[in-house]
Order: structure tokens, then sequence, then C-alpha cells
């Protein structure tokens, strides 16, 4: 079993005691004492010194949950910039001294560089823990640490193995930033047949997995902040995240992992969904957020970083990786990725297959927003991608269905209903295939207007694959101040104005209130789902329309997604209710 330890940055033994007691109640194993600032070394002063050694041994005496000690250095990412010395007499009082030792902490942390550069020091420290040479009943263990703030230390291997060969050392941890999601890996093979109990955790943004996943790859312990602001290193998730939207205490070895790939993704709400829902039908997976580093002036260097990361992720022998959503800006790398892993039957020859990847044969429309792991083989990981956000649109043009006549195959000498499309990015590309087959022709609104007319020809162009005679589909564009004038039945942004934290948080993306031809028959679609009712929606409820918010989108993409993944019905409405209640 993997612990869940909350580190408590110790200035006040009061505040800190009722710290301790909350972790508790959150559902934390241990507590890290972390006491680097209220024990700044010997004052000189027995009557001082004797104060704080008396107050610390409250703190342990009363602490709510077994502790780690710790008093971390600053030439190792700590606070304590007092002598070594006196912060190891301190422990020695703490764990053996004045018979202390029955409320002595449960472990002491103490860096591998300050316990190998001494043998006083190391001397000294052995005689405060648990040893095989020890004689005396000391309870206390010893955790040798490695930190880097900035990178994978270097000559890790080698510290590593002195770690291990220290006999008094019980626990291995090592940390250090994660640069990348490829850093986790290497951190899970730490943990993976180690010698002794070991720590392994990535800080930074990008360590997260390392932190989620530890018990799939048998961490010994794993560290949660109390509150959003208490973390003691950057990166950690609080408990009530790790225990509670990442379901910690359910991952085991078996566990699947998905999640959600863009940059940036630390807003996203697909990590609330899509936990509870594998939560509600029983299904043994976890869902995570995956930010990969993206260039806006380099295309190429973003590319390859989506891919080099993705082909990682996707052949890590234990990972388990069993689906991907994909959101901004990698929607397009998925076709590029598949162009680069051909299918050895649709592709040519078996040499063809790169990576240990092949995709499935039945990809559709590009962009693509979700990847599914469909089976695996010597060695070989079989992949399918799709575009669920295509099916969410369908679903809403479903529901307009009454009002519309939506359908290609509607009654002989109904004209189709008009649809405009605002904007023509990735997102407005996710519309081709629904709006071909339930409207037939569309009108495409865009600022830039040869954007509008490429995305006009991937129309037409997919008008006359899907139809069985030969015909074209009159589908129009136009820059965006035809929109007043326009007289469609369905209006769809698809542009990120309205959108809390967008370019234009307050703006409407389609000019309702000044648009003569719209009725109570009219419907608008919003992409855009933060906030619920964007400036669009709310003129367009003003002026009586119908209306379909982008949370319904977001729910039918995300149900999609997961019963593809799962095999399972969605639990659509507990989707929507999350996602209700994260947005107000």
């Amino acid at each position: 079993m993997t612990l869940v330890c909350v580190p408590i940055f110790v200035e006040d033994i009061d505040a800190a005691l009722r710290d301790g007691a909350a972790a508790r109640d959150a559902g934390a194993d241990l507590v890290e004492w972390r006491i680097d600032t209220y024990f700044s070394g010997s004052t000189g002063s027995d009557a001082e010194d004797g104060v704080v050694v008396a107050e610390l041994q409250r703190l342990l005496a009363e602490s709510p949950l077994p502790a780690i000690l710790t008093c971390r250095p600053t030439w190792e990412g700590g606070e304590y910039d007092g002598d070594d010395a006196d912060r190891v007499a301190l422990f020695e009082k703490l764990c053996t001294g004045d018979g202390s030792s029955q409320h002595g902490p449960a472990y002491i942390d103490v860096e591998l560089a300050a316990y190998t550069r001494s043998a006083n020091i190391r001397q000294k420290i052995d005689l405060c823990v648990n040893h095989p040479k020890q004689i005396r009943d000391v309870r206390t263990k010893l955790i040798l640490s490695i930190h880097d703030f900035e990178k994978r230390p270097d000559n890790l291997d080698r510290r590593l193995l002195e770690a291990y060969d220290a006999p008094a050392c019980a626990v291995v941890k090592v940390a250090y930033r994660a640069r990348s999601l490829r850093d986790n890996l290497d951190l899970f093979e730490l943990t993976r047949g180690a010698p002794k109990p070991t720590i392994a955790l990535g800080m930074g943004e990008f360590g997260l997995m390392s932190r989620v996943l530890a018990p799939k790859f048998g961490g010994y312990l794993t560290f949660a902040s109390l509150r959003d602001s208490s973390g003691t290193a950057p990166g950690q998730p609080t408990v009530d995240e790790l225990l509670n939207l990442y379901r910690f205490r359910s991952i085991g070895r078996e566990t699947k992992v998905y999640g959600v790939i863009g940059w940036p993704v630390g807003h996203s709400l697909s990590p609330h969904v899509h936990n509870a829902g594998f939560e509600a039908v029983g299904h043994d997976g976890v869902y995570l957020p995956l930010p990969i580093a993206a260039d806006e002036h380099d295309a190429e260097a973003t590319y390859l970083s989506f891919r080099t990361t993705l082909e990682s992720l996707l052949t890590a022998p234990h990972l388990d990786a069993s689906g991907f959503s994909i959101t901004l800006p990698y929607k397009m790398c998925v076709h590029k990725f598949e162009e680069d892993h051909p299918n050895r039957w649709a592709g040519g020859q078996e040499g063809d297959v790169q990576g240990g990847i092949e995709f499935d044969l039945s990809c559709s429309s590009v962009p693509y927003n979700t990847i599914e792991v469909m089976e695996r083989y010597d060695d070989i990981v079989v992949i399918d991608a799709r575009n669920t956000d295509a099916d969410a649109v369908s679903w809403a043009f479903a529901t307009a269905n009454g009002s519309l006549r939506i359908g290609q195959y509607g009654d002989e000498g109904d004209p189709f209903p008009k649809l405009g499309i605002v904007g023509a990015g990735g997102v407005a590309s996710a519309f081709v295939h629904p709006a071909v087959w339930e409207f037939g022709c569309a009108h495409v609104f865009n600022r830039t207007l040869e954007h509008a007319e490429w995305l006009a020809r991937l129309l037409d162009e997919t008008a006359v694959k899907s139809s069985e005679e030969d015909w074209e589909s009159p589908t129009r564009f136009g820059p965006l101040d035809e929109l007043v004038g326009s007289d469609c039945d369905f209006y769809i942004n698809c542009t990120p104005v309205g959108m809390a934290g967008g370019p234009d948080p307050d703006g409407l993306s389609i000019p309702v209130p000044d648009m003569p031809n719209v009725g109570p028959d009219t419907v608008f679609f919003d992409t855009v789902y933060n906030p619920v009712e964007t400036p669009m929606l709310k003129a367009a409820r003003e002026r009586g329309c119908k209306t379909i918010d982008g949370v319904e989108m977001f729910v039918r993409q995300a149900a999609a997604q997961f019963e593809l993944w799962t095999g399972m019905e969605a639990p659509v409405q507990l989707f929507d209710r999350i996602c209700r209640e994260k947005l107000a």
C-alpha cells in the first residue's frame, strides 16, 4: 500500500497540530513536520534551545499521525541555514534523548549528500535511527533523500546505489523537476523492483503523473498538500484531489491510464468527469491531465514534442496507457502521427511500423480528439483515432430536429435547413462530417477569408464523398461582417470569443441583437463552455431563440470517449452535473 503524506511547515506548534489533525481527517497516513524555519540552529543559550526542543517534543508527542521529521537545508531546496551539526544534535534529542524515543518521529529525512560527506555526521545519524547494529530500542527510521529543483540529478544511478547500500537507510527518496511527461516513466522504473522501499517523484506540472500513479508502480509514499497554497514542492496535488478526484486508494498495478493531452490542460474538466464516471461504473482506470509543452512559433518542434511523448506513453511497458483525449493545440497533430505510423496492411511492408505503434483501419475524419488503444501484441500497440466532437455535434443537431427538419433524407421537396458556422479553425473542422450529413451545406463566416474558404472546400469535398450521387455541396463562405444580414436556421460559434480567460471574454461571437432574420425557431449553439452562458447565448435567449450551451457539447463528446474506452454506457447526467457545479 502506498502511503499518503501531507507536509506541514511548522511556524507555530498549535497551528501545526491543527493542520495535522486536518490532514488526518482528510485521509492522510502521515504528516511531514518541516521544521526548517522553526529550528534555526543552536542559539548559544541553553534555556532558549531547551524551549525549542521541548516544543518540538510536544509536537511529536501530540502528532495526530505518524510523522516524518525534516529540517531541509537551503543548499537542497529547504530553508534551514544553520550547521549540519546542530540539526543532527536536534535529531539526537528528539529521537533518543531524555526518554523521548516513545514519542519520536516515525522517520527522519536526511539528504544523502549530508549523510555521506562526513563520517562524524553519518555516525551520529546512525545512532538516531533503527539500524542493524543498533543495540538500543530506537523506532525512528531513516529516509535518505536526493533532490534537484532543475533537472534529473547528475550521477543519479550512482547516488541511488549509495543510498541503497547504507545499512541504516530504510527508505530512499528521489525528487526532481520533471521537464516533460517522459521523466515520469524514468521515475516509475526506479520504484519497480527497487531493493528498498523507494519514493520517486517528479516536481512541477509535468510530474503530477508520478505522484498519482505511485501505487501502480510500488512507490512507498507520495506527498500531497493540505491546501492549494501549502504545498512544499511544485506540482503537489492537494490531499483532497489525490484521494477524491484521482481516487488514489483504488489505483493498483492493473489500473488503466487515460488522460487529456494539450497545452495548457490544468483548467480541463475532463479529469473530473472521467474519474467520477470510472467510479460510477466500476472501471479500473484513472484519468490525468497530461501537459505537453507547445511552441506557437515553431510548429515542427511542437509536433516533434507531441510525437515523442505520445510514442513514449503508448509503448511504456507497464503504464497500461489505454486512451487519450486530445485538445488544443494537438488535434491536427494526430493526423500527422497517423501518417508517421502506418498500418502495416494499409501502408506497405511489415518494417513500416514505427515505434511499436500502428493505426487500426477504422480511423475517421480529422481533426481527431480521441485516441483508443485497441490491442497490444508482439510489442506492437494498435491504436485508433476518432473525433467525438462530431458525435457531440450530431447530438446537438438532433436536439433541433423537430423545428429544423434536419437530415439529408427528409421529405421530398423540403429545403435543407441552413447552417452557419462561425470560425474556421480546429474546432470548426470537427463539424464537417455531421454538418454535411445533417444539413447538406453550410455558410462559413470567419475573420480570415482564406481560412473560411479552406473549411468550405473541406465541406464540399466531404459532401461529394458522402453522396451516392455526383453532386456538389452549395457551401458558401464570407467575412464575419456578413453575419448580420445572414438567414440561417442554426448558428454555431467555433471561436474563443466569449470564453472566460480568452482574448475577448465580454465579446459577442455572433451579433444576435443586430440580426433582423432570427426568430424563435433559430438555434444558437456555442462551443465555449466557460462561462456556461456566454454573452452570445444570453443575447440569443433574450431574443427568444433556442440555445445549446458548450457544456452539453463537452459532456456529449466526453460520453462518447468514455463509452469507446470502457465499453459501458456513460453516466451523462453525472457528467453534466459535475461540469455545471465546477463552472458555477
